[in-house]
């Protein structure tokens, strides 16, 4: 009995650890192509232009302004109008789309919150530069204006830097000069080893070689924006003692402020308990284990708890989250508000992950630049309240 119950005790331990390393490979996995998981079930057309059909699911029916990506290339935004068609189905109405592109039934496609491709179709006069770096060139997209004062926008884990052109629009209307920036190992960086993700620890020494860009063309002042692991890299960045004086202000949408718990709940989207994702920390904080995960070392996760590391905070930041995200959840942030309310602003939206603007185009906006000229400097922007982002290019 006592063989018996060791050999269960051996097994149970070996799957568990089956387990993490799984989770953990996922987590870290090198880019891969897009899903198209939607169906494009009908295209119906009136006076008012062209609706699209899909089957109903919590994106397809949800409030806000979002964009198609269609697998035979192309891209349709699509307006916040919800028409319902039959129990399952709903309509969305094509606001604009990649010229030549003519959606049809039976496409696939993907839902997205990158609403824009490049700078040029959010109505921004950008030129494309290189910033050097450890990992080699990242390319980024420069849009100028004050030369004193910089954003820098940083995207998430699996996205690309035309998911930062929502928060371009904000500072460029303040004045300010922005990078939208990538770094290693992304779909537009260079590939570093086997291409896996560290989760922001060393992507952060791409970021802060943008930093440096900017400093020595003029940059007085920085506001770094960072979009879900993209805001993990901006706290590292804003946490580093030279920087002291310099990162004026953080803006972060969809924060991930603790990687133990983000692991957990995505466990819990993907179907297992989120106790699970505990079994993944091991494979990535382990030296040996993290290599055997092929990631190049250990990636201190603590470094990244900043609801741990609450007292260490020294910039003014905002948090925009949505209530709804189910990726990074929105208690971190509420509990991080709490625990520095004197340094810590955040407003909620009913959205997604990453979604809020998308939600909300008009207040995301509004809270955003209004919070900025009020810490950073910069003027105070227009009224904007409809469902169309400023700046747009004449259509």
């Amino acid at each position: 009995m006592k063989r018996l119950a060791l050999g269960m005790g051996i097994a149970a331990m070996a799957a568990a650890g089956g387990v993490g390393w799984t989770i953990a490979r996922r987590l870290t996995a090198p880019v891969g192509p897009r899903r198209f998981d939607l169906r494009i079930r009908d295209v119906e057309h009136d006076n008012d232009g062209d609706l699209i059909v899909l089957d109903r699911t919590n994106q397809t029916a949800s409030d806000g302004i979002y964009n198609l990506w269609f697998e035979h290339g192309g891209w349709a935004q699509l307006s916040t109008e919800v028409h319902d068609r039959e129990p399952t189905r709903v309509a969305r109405r094509i606001t604009r789309t990649v010229p030549g592109l003519a959606p049809k039934a039976g496409d696939r496609a993907s839902w997205s919150g990158i609403y824009f491709t490049t700078p040029q179709e959010a109505g921004l006069n950008a030129r494309d530069i290189t910033i050097m770096t450890p990992a080699g060139g990242c390319p980024a997209w420069r849009i100028d204006g004050d030369p004193s004062t910089w954003a820098i926008h940083i995207h998430g884990l699996g996205s690309t830097r035309a998911g930062t052109l929502r928060g371009v629009l904000a500072t460029t209307e303040l004045g300010y000069t922005s990078l939208a920036v990538t770094y290693r190992s992304t779909e537009e960086g260079p590939l570093v080893g086997t291409g896996r993700s560290t989760l922001g620890y060393t992507e952060t020494a791409d970021v802060d070689e943008a930093i440096g860009y900017a400093v020595r063309r003029g940059a007085r002042q920085i506001v770094l924006f960072g979009w879900s692991m993209g805001a993990a890299i901006a706290l590292q960045l804003a946490d580093r003692p030279r920087h002291q004086g310099l990162i004026a202000a953080l803006v972060l949408d969809s924060p991930v402020l603790d990687w133990t718990e983000v692991i957990k709940a995505n466990c819990t989207r993907s179907g297992l308990p989120a106790a699970a994702g505990r079994l993944a920390v091991p494979w990535l904080t382990i030296p040996s284990l993290a290599r055997l995960v092929g990631l190049p070392g250990r990636i201190p996760l603590r470094s990244f708890d900043w609801t741990a590391r609450a007292a260490d905070l020294t910039t003014p930041t905002l948090i925009l989250h949505g209530a709804q995200d189910d990726s990074a959840r929105v208690w971190l942030s509420q509990a991080l508000r709490a625990a520095r309310p004197d340094l810590i602003e955040l407003e909620t939206f009913d959205a997604g992950h990453t979604l809020s603007w998308n939600a909300d185009p008009g207040r995301w906006h509004a809270e955003t630049t209004e919070w900025l000229s009020a810490r950073v400097g910069g003027a105070m922007p227009t009224a904007f309240t409809g469902s169309s982002p400023p700046g747009r290019a004449p259509e």
